[in-house]
């Protein structure tokens, strides 16, 4: 499967149904179950939710499902960006996912990289 890229405004929070309508597609189509499936949603969305505390007022999520399925979520249209109260996102998306790498600039996270 080639890349599956999704960019969005992270401000309506209706958009993040729509991501996790997306992130599950990707996923039945790379036959992950049921229970990896929802775990993977949850860590896309608390990512997402990183960025905007962070200081980012968008998204752009690439979807890959070669070795099983990753998602590179990084922030766009930055504004004033700050470190964000981001610990109880990051452990909760550390317990769900194989891994997880963050990059930041100064103290704002800019991108994770999710793996299960």
């Amino acid at each position: 499967m080639k890349d599956f890229k999704i960019s969005f405004s992270l401000a309506d929070s209706r958009y993040f149904t729509a991501v996790r309508l997306a992130v599950g597609g990707v996923c039945a189509a790379a036959d992950l179950d049921i229970d990896l499936t929802e775990d993977f949603k949850v860590s896309v969305t608390e990512s997402c939710l990183i960025l905007k505390n962070c200081g980012f007022y968008g998204a752009q999520i690439t979807l890959r499902t070669e070795g099983g399925v990753s998602a590179e979520i990084c922030g766009t249209d930055a504004g004033t960006l700050n470190r964000g109260e981001n610990e109880f996102s990051l452990a909760l998306i550390s317990a769900l996912v194989s891994s997880c790498d963050i990059e930041k600039t100064g103290e704002a996270i800019k991108k994770v990289v999710l793996k299960v």
